[in-house]
């Protein structure tokens, strides 16, 4: 039952989800929210972990989460549920939108979709961003200012920031620079 119920949830995501990995994110949390499958902090390890493996992030998500819930059977459905709708609709509407890219509502649509999908990004961005760079917790806790910001994610990212303006490497040399700082910091 655990196997059906990992396939329809990520069936749903994949359905509504435009934009690629990160626009998958809003869905995850309400995802674990509903079910408690894993938690804020899983969500970020997967972030981390998808984004430093080969392959589309959504994809490496949805693995990663069905393989920790129902181990190989899962890391197999889970993925399946969330491409299934993009191969089903693909298949659909190719040859429709072939005879209709032209049309100027097909057009509109499309740009729709692209300001839907900036937005689903954004507040993924956001989230990660506060899971990062703020320690909520702890905030709570004491209600201290002091306690509500992570220096050392934020130095890092700031430092990051400026290396990759100011010079021409390849992005994936960030992220394993990250996460080797990240292990040895126990960031």
């Amino acid at each position: 039952m655990i196997l059906l119920r990992l396939y329809w949830e990520f069936f749903k995501i994949g359905l509504f989800t435009i934009g690629g990995g990160l626009a998958t994110l809003p869905f995850l949390y309400e995802l674990q929210s509903k079910t408690g499958w894993f938690t804020i902090q899983d969500i970020a390890n997967m972030v981390a972990v998808s984004e430093s493996t080969p392959g589309p992030m959504g994809v490496n998500m949805a693995t990663f989460t069905g393989y920790s819930i129902a181990g190989l059977p899962g890391g197999i459905i889970a993925p399946l549920g969330l491409v299934t709708p993009s191969v089903i609709i693909i298949l659909l509407i190719a040859n429709i939108l072939e005879r209709f890219k032209t049309n100027k509502y097909i057009q509109y649509a499309m740009y729709g979709l692209r300001a839907a999908s900036a937005g689903l990004i954004a507040i993924a961005g956001l989230r990660v961003a506060q899971i990062a760079f703020l320690n909520m917790d702890l905030f709570s806790k004491t209600n201290e200012l002091t306690d509500l910001i992570r220096p050392l994610p934020v130095l890092l990212a700031v430092l990051i920031f400026i290396i990759f303006k100011k010079t021409d490497r390849h992005p994936i040399l960030y992220i394993v620079g990250s996460a080797v700082l990240g292990a040895v910091l126990m960031l």
